[in-house]
């Protein structure tokens, strides 16, 4: 059986770097910007066919990034911004 990871082990996998990316969060340091994984989920690749595409990934990086989306969605309040 599979430890269970907590999510805050998971986000220490996300990394803000201003040198790769362009400061785009990653994936442990690596080219491999959250946005991109995110985008392949929701495209229907399966965790499997992502590993497959790109071996230096983990499963718990797949999962990093989920956790990652779901926090920035959490909001307290949307303000609208008159123009």
């Amino acid at each position: 059986m599979k430890p269970i990871v907590m999510e805050n082990d998971l986000l220490q996998r996300i990394t803000l770097n201003p040198d790769i990316c362009h400061g785009k969060p990653t994936i442990r340091n690596k080219r491999y910007p959250v946005e991109l994984i995110l985008d392949l989920l929701s495209a229907g690749m399966t965790h499997q066919e992502i590993l497959a595409d790109y071996p230096v990934l983990e499963d718990d990086d797949i999962r990093a990034c989920l956790v990652y989306a779901t926090r920035l969605t959490r909001i307290k309040s949307i303000h609208r911004v008159l123009a």
